[in-house]
């Protein structure tokens, strides 16, 4: 058997690492995940410490047992980002992605290589831009009717405004 380069060790540790962020955040415990993937408890903390043998199947044993995005789990490795499955598990934001990438290859099929790549920079470009004006709407949104909501009971405690500032940037 062949030992792994540094590479594939960092992907499998990249990979790892996502899957006990996904695990904790959902409060999980090792041996609840082990029993959904069906396997001996040992052998998925080993595969979630970086030492295990990710495969397929078990990036999507993980993600069914997790309700989490399997292709974000996937994405980790091109973005190398760990957080970024973490981000996807509940929205499946990777997995719409890879859903609207398979429309478009079905529905142009051979066609497909005439699409410019500056075309689908700037379309790509165009759905990011829209997806972050979204986010940031909804928190300015849920901010000014939190302050609108002051002072209106007599009896209730005072609102606290922008809770969300801490994870979203100042636009």
């Amino acid at each position: 058997m062949r030992e792994k380069t540094t590479e594939e060790t960092h992907d499998v540790e990249l990979i790892a690492k996502a899957m006990r962020m996904i695990r904790t955040d959902r409060r999980l415990k090792p041996s609840d995940v082990a029993k959904v993937m069906g396997l001996p408890v040992r052998s998925y903390e080993h595969l979630e410490s970086g030492k295990g043998r990710i495969s397929y199947e078990r990036v999507s044993l993980f993600a069914e047992a997790t309700s989490s995005d399997p292709d974000a789990l996937w994405s980790v490795l091109q973005l190398g980002s760990p957080e970024f499955a973490l981000r996807c598990a509940d929205n499946k934001l990777m997995s719409i992605m890879v859903s609207c990438l398979r429309e478009l290859n079905e529905e142009l099929g051979d066609d497909l290589i005439f699409l410019e790549p500056g075309t689908a920079i700037g379309a790509m470009s165009k759905v990011c831009k829209e997806l972050v004006a979204n986010v940031r709407q909804r928190d300015t949104y849920a901010e000014k009717w939190l302050e609108l909501q002051k002072g209106k009971s007599r009896k209730s405690a005072p609102l606290s405004v922008g809770v969300r500032k801490g994870r979203l940037a100042e636009t």
